[in-house]
């Protein structure tokens, strides 16, 4: 598949592309991977994505584990290869289990889970494929992380839904030696 929107040159870049574009580099994820090279073509909305995308994912109540989790769960539910290439990595780093990530790219229901993962896992999985999460685990998610990370745990589903369907459509590569998801026929 060829890649779309390839990245523009720094020295093709307009001034304002290149403010934003500099933002990036310099703030919390120190370059331009994912959307972002095609988000430059908009530069107002690469910016006000870069600060949603940096309050979400380094500003988040969830520890960093469970963010991770969640954000596989989405790049899962999108098929996005270059979403779950890059956080799966990060799962791993922050001690998701091996297993898990696996049972998950494989669509198989994750073993071992903690009882923390096992709720993030559940709302992650009925809002996206339900629509809508079930009045027990609402319940549940609120008496067990509070209002505000469940807030945070759905900004994190939404933002990385948002991500994953512009880097498949931009067809966002993945190293040669990664191995892409399957996707759904």
């Amino acid at each position: 598949m060829t890649k779309r929107y390839e990245p523009i040159p720094l020295e093709s870049m307009s001034p304002e592309q290149k403010r934003v574009a500099q933002d990036l580099i310099n703030g919390p994820r120190k370059g331009l991977r994912g959307p972002f090279n095609a988000l430059l073509r908009n530069p107002l909305l690469a910016e006000r994505v870069g600060k949603l995308g940096d309050s979400i994912r380094f500003e988040n109540t969830l520890p960093d584990l469970l963010r991770e989790f969640a954000i596989l769960i989405t790049a899962k539910f999108w098929a996005a290869d270059y979403e779950w290439y890059a956080h799966s990595k990060l799962a791993l780093e922050f001690g998701l289990k091996q297993s898990i990530v696996e049972d998950i790219r494989e669509d198989r229901y994750p073993k071992d889970m903690t009882p923390d993962q096992e709720l993030i896992y559940q709302v992650c999985s009925e809002i996206l494929f339900k629509k809508d999460i079930s009045d027990e685990t609402y319940s549940h998610a609120i008496e067990s992380l509070g209002e505000v990370t469940l807030l945070d745990l759905l900004a994190t589903v939404g933002y990385f839904g948002f991500v994953s369907v512009i880097l498949n459509a931009i067809r966002q590569p993945i190293p040669e030696d990664a191995i892409p998801l399957k996707k759904p026929t």
